[in-house]
């Protein structure tokens, strides 16, 4: 859910342990987010065009139109040639523009569409700030209020996306609904104003809808707030011992503009108002082969799916698609240093589009740093040999690190970069959930079915999930790829080599099977049903060792591998129908890249994931993506009050067959280190 935001199109600098070395100097990477210089220019053309006869313009969308991948592989991409495609709202439209930001003399456009399918483009914090500011003076909504003893200045609302249940959306309508707002408290999420419900057409900026269904009390806010002013001091129960990262040779991380190099790797850093954080053209230097080899060209979040399961007229609605509706990038905010991330950390500044198009600086929103944290890459010990033996080498891994905060909940989204080869991505909720107002203060009260989990007095935290599906575009070694599934199959050993058994008393064994999906149909995977393949590759076929592997690299489920359970036939199952598997493979289209489509908010599922996969393209030997969704199904719990401490789930991409033997076997052991000349952040 969402209360109003402001809009984030990103553009990074760097800075180091929190403090700014200015701007960097240096000509923009093809797949460089939008500059300042250059969001300035794409307004100017937008604005001064004729294609668009209403005003005023709200600009929905600014962001870089990424040249075609082969040109960019291929180093033929003129950084001096650079578009932007940007979808704006004028007389009840939406548009689509692409302008050729560096033309001479001017900006020009190069193609203009009107968008006349479902959906519509994301909220702006500027309109959800307008949208916010309209109950206070609607007398139906006031009368309500005078009814519950509350006054408007006690009372805040938000824009809550209202989802598609059937038909056509003619109309830009959103929900929504408000809180007990004031100083008791700064969780007004825990004090709904239940059973109130406003429709608003965002671009008549009117409310065109009410409802007032039920009066329920408001939670009090004693025991809801999580501010540590609030909630200490004294400050209860034993605190972890204070640490300091230290580094006494220096960082080992080298920015350039926004390629990151950093151990065996080296990869760009880049960022998208819808998306957030996006991570291009990684790839890994193989020692033994003395060259760099390519794993990633494009990987994102491609869209946040957070269905919640209470079917009353306040709750039904509530099922959210936070990238496509509200958008990641703009909903990331400044990353507190020490807290956050750790003392040793770069940042990175940027810029955003407004409602208005014009770019704002926003800062700290991403960070990088080393992470020590006691792993071991790999050990032995050998006790068979005279004097007995230990190996072990530490483990350190590179972190891109940015935290989204759509509404009540924050995401930390990290990227896990090992000098083992492996990429792994990570997802970390926390916050607050989304409560409910009840009569309910005790669990032996309730009836029938409460849709949640009651937390406190009058409080219900509702049944929810949370979908976070990556793009990942993967060029194992190369574009040309396939999947690839292993499956466990177990065998009878009937005693005869011929048939792969062997004459002992051994009565059974497993294989793998091997599988090559030839189209989009064999590259979906669910890896909780039936016989889950043991491992999921994608393989360079035209790649292989010396002694005849093909190269690839294994996706790793790593737990939170939840499916939604929704009927086939319920609407919000249908705009989010790749949710029934955590994994699908298509061919690579520089066009699909959202998850949910292009026009996310009041979908109907017609163009996204499922849509397009439904077309059972060749995937074998072709330049193919993965998309993989992480799922957690919540069920709250008192320990989620007031505010949830953090869950997690991930995937990894590891090698498999990639390189000809373990890529650390020659690392370096580490050495007694001398801190005599090192300096602590603290």
């Amino acid at each position: 859910m969402m209360l109003p935001l402001l809009v984030a199109l990103i553009v990074l600098s760097v800075t180091t342990a929190g403090k700014a070395t200015g701007a960097v100097l240096h000509q923009p990477h093809p797949l460089d987010p939008l500059s300042a210089v250059e969001l300035t220019a794409v307004r100017d053309a937008v604005l001064a065009s004729p294609l668009i006869s209403n005003r005023p313009i709200s600009f929905h969308y600014v962001g870089l139109d990424e040249p075609d991948k082969a040109d960019v592989l291929s180093h033929t991409s003129s950084s001096s040639h650079r578009r932007a495609l940007v979808i704006a709202r004028a007389g009840g439209q939406s548009h689509e523009f692409r302008v050729d930001v560096t033309s001479a003399p001017t900006p020009s456009i190069i193609s203009h569409a009107i968008h006349r399918g479902a959906g519509f483009p994301r909220f702006t914090g500027e309109e959800q700030a307008a949208a916010g500011a309209l109950p206070a003076t609607y007398p139906p909504f006031v009368e309500s209020l005078r009814r519950r003893g509350l006054n408007v200045s006690d009372v805040g609302c938000g824009v809550f996306s209202m989802g598609w249940f059937g038909g056509s959306a003619k109309a830009r309508l959103t929900k929504m609904q408000c809180f007990v707002t004031g100083t008791e408290t700064a969780n007004f999420y825990a004090r709904p104003l239940e059973g109130v419900t406003l429709v608003v057409d965002l671009d008549r900026m009117a409310i065109v809808g009410y409802r007032d269904r039920v009066v329920l009390p408001v939670p009090k806010a004693e025991g809801t707030d999580y501010r540590a002013d609030k909630v200490g001091p004294p400050f209860t129960g034993p605190a972890a011992a204070p640490g300091v990262v230290v580094q006494p040779e220096g960082s080992g991380v080298h920015i350039d503009g926004r390629i990151v190099r950093w151990a065996n790797w080296e990869f760009h850093v880049g960022f998208d108002m819808r998306a957030g954080t996006v991570i291009s053209l990684a790839s890994v230097h193989d020692a033994d082969a003395g060259q760099r080899r390519s794993v990633l060209y494009r990987g994102f979040v491609s869209e946040v799916f957070v269905p919640y399961m209470d079917p009353e007229e306040e709750w039904y609605f509530h099922t959210f698609m936070d990238a496509g509706e509200y958008g990641l990038g703009v909903s990331t905010f400044p990353l507190q240093p020490g807290s956050d991330c750790p003392a040793n950390a770069a940042y990175m500044d940027g810029y955003y589009a407004d409602a208005d198009g014009k770019p704002v600086k926003a800062n700290n929103v991403v960070c990088i740093f080393e992470r020590y944290a006691g792993d071991v890459a790999w050990r032995h010990t050998e006790v068979n040999v005279p004097g007995g033996l230990t190996e072990v080498r530490p483990d350190v891994t590179l972190v891109v690190r940015t935290v989204v905060t759509v509404g009540n909940y924050d995401y930390t989204l990290d990227w896990e970069f090992k000098t083992a080869g492996s990429i792994k991505c990570v997802a970390s909720l926390s916050g607050i959930l989304e409560m409910k107002a009840t009569t309910y203060t005790h669990v032996d009260q309730i009836n029938p079915d409460p849709h949640g989990t009651l937390l406190a007095a009058n409080t219900i935290g509702v049944y929810h999930d949370h979908f976070i599906t990556y793009h990942l575009d993967l060029d194992v070694d190369g574009t040309k790829n396939s999947f690839v599934k292993n499956t466990i199959t177990p065998k009878r050993n009937t005693g005869n080599p011929a048939t792969g058994g062997a004459a002992t008393p051994r009565r059974s064994y497993w294989t793998a099977h091997r599988e090559v999906a030839e189209t989009e149909a064999d590259g979906q995977v669910n890896v909780n049903g039936g016989a889950p393949p043991a491992d999921l590759l994608f393989v360079n076929p035209n790649k292989r060792t010396k002694v005849g592997n093909e190269v690839g690299y294994r996706l790793v489920p790593t737990g939170a591998t939840a499916v939604s359970p929704l009927s086939d036939d319920d609407y919000p199952q249908r705009r989010a129908s790749y949710t029934k598997k955590q994994v699908w493979v298509t061919p690579y289209d520089k066009s699909e890249k959202w998850v949910s489509g292009l026009y996310a908010e009041q979908s109907t599922g017609d163009d996204g994931l499922a849509a397009w996969s439904a077309r059972n393209r060749k995937i074998k030997g072709e330049d193919i993506v993965l998309w993989y969704t992480i799922g957690l199904h919540h069920v709250p719990c008192q320990e989620d009050f007031p505010v949830m401490p953090t869950m997690s789930g991930a995937l990894e991409l590891r090698p498999f067959n990639f390189f000809e033997r373990n890529p650390l076997i020659t690392r370096r052991p580490p050495g007694d280190v001398n801190f005599q000349n090192c300096s602590c952040h603290i």
